[in-house]
């Protein structure tokens, strides 16, 4: 009866999400009425209080925002962007998948995805538009190149994993790195197709406009600041390992970079960056907090062990119950976040069970949610790109499905 009353919670939680309630309220509710059920109402509590000392997650998640703040203070960001999108508009055929990659390099070094999208897109669509294709297709090609982060070590996911795994983040991320990259040109590429096919990769009425290019001239050295704590980090795991550091050591330094080069005033500097660290608490960090206490929830309703049971007596279904789990409630809310934390930590601890490893069941259930994402019409990325083409969110999302699907179905076939 127990384990009845739990689902009951559990569909009422993925309703109320779809919704739109706020995730972390919906998420901590569901936790403390499942404490209820099971005759626990303190061990949610407990949970929420544990979840928030959580060292090495609170170091990168914040370290990371924060230097992300910075970048975008001073302007470093937006130089990084119009560095890479310079010649764009003569690359041809190639300008679509040409969009998406360069993205995906922006979300590596910035790993907010609606942030990566404004960033980029703001530079990318208009050239994009310019040479011919159409406002929806532009805004798709941006939006496909949101996953960068995720090898990016400081995403709040990657530590995470490798908590699990007992690895570091740089483990976790060389692990996936390659089915990251391929489900990136999967997508580009599938997006071009159907581009080509629908005549929409060049000859928009638009074609011809003059680009506002801003009044920004570019400086290689700002350009560079955004990527200097992912080249010490790259290069300290593996060619020089005499400067390996953790990712809140290699943020500050790139900080001091940002400094030297920019000149900016150091308290501005100091200010965004402590605030930076506390959005990312608030609103990334939170969410991880809300979904261990809906883990607890899960636990003790006994629903937990009961989906374990069942799924190691059927361990292909373990295998596909997280991507495309993870993918579809991502599509229908937005975010694939709380529901790849939340299947994680309930789930993937057991991977062995499963004839798994911790690394590629997290993994690839984090990029499933990050594939359902990008064709979610609601997400904060697809909004921003398609506000700057001038689309319908929904027209830009309908253009990712048959890329974001057939990356689904790789990854699950290269890493399950």
């Amino acid at each position: 009866m127990t384990e009845i009353l739990a689902l009951v919670v559990v569909i009422g939680t993925i309703l109320a999400m779809v919704k739109g309630y706020e995730t972390r309220l919906v998420l901590i509710t569901a936790g403390l009425t499942m404490g209820l059920i099971a005759l626990d109402p303190l061990g949610g509590f407990d949970a929420f209080a544990k979840r928030m000392t959580s060292g090495s997650l609170i170091q990168s998640i914040c370290s990371v925002m924060g230097f992300a703040f910075v970048m975008k203070y001073t302007k470093c960001d937006l130089h990084l962007v119009r560095l890479l999108a310079a010649k764009i508009d003569k690359v041809k055929l190639l300008i679509i998948p040409a969009g998406t990659i360069i993205t995906f390099g922006v979300n590596i070094a910035l790993p907010s995805a609606a942030g990566s999208a404004a960033a980029a897109g703001a530079a990318i669509i208009p050239v994009m538009i310019r040479a011919g294709v159409s406002p929806a297709v532009a805004a798709a090609a941006v939006i496909g190149g949101t996953f960068g982060s995720m090898l990016n070590p400081g995403t709040a996911h990657i530590p995470f994993i490798g908590d699990m795994a007992g690895i570091s983040p740089m483990d976790v991320i060389i692990n996936h790195q390659l089915p990251t990259i391929i489900a990136m040109l999967i997508g580009a590429i599938v997006l071009t197709v159907i581009a080509v096919m629908k005549k929409e990769h060049s000859g928009y009425a638009g074609d011809g406009e003059s680009l506002e290019s801003g009044d920004i001239k570019v400086n290689f050295l700002w350009a560079l600041a955004p990527i200097v704590p992912i080249i010490l980090l790259l290069l300290g795991a593996t060619v020089i390992p005499e400067i390996k550091m953790g990712v809140p050591q290699a943020m500050l330094v790139g900080i001091i970079y940002t400094l030297a080069v920019t000149r900016a005033n150091p308290s501005a500097v100091t200010k965004s960056f402590f605030s930076g660290m506390g959005e990312a608490f608030a609103n990334v960090f939170g969410i991880i907090i809300a979904a261990a206490v809906f883990v607890f929830g899960l636990k003790a309703t006994g629903l937990v062990d009961a989906g374990l049971g069942f799924l190691i007596g059927y361990p292909e279904l373990a295998k596909l119950l997280g991507p495309v789990g993870t993918s579809a409630l991502a599509i229908l809310i937005g975010s694939g976040d709380a529901a790849a934390f939340a299947f994680n930590e309930a789930m993937t601890i057991n991977a062995a069970d499963f004839r798994l490893t911790i690394p590629d069941m997290g993994s690839a259930t984090v990029l499933a949610g990050c594939f359902g994402r990008a064709m979610s019409p609601v997400a904060g990325a697809t909004i921003v790109a398609s506000a700057i083409a001038g689309v319908s969110p929904l027209e830009a999302a309908k253009r990712q499905w048959p890329g974001m699907i057939t990356a689904l179905g790789v990854t699950v076939l290269i890493m399950l």
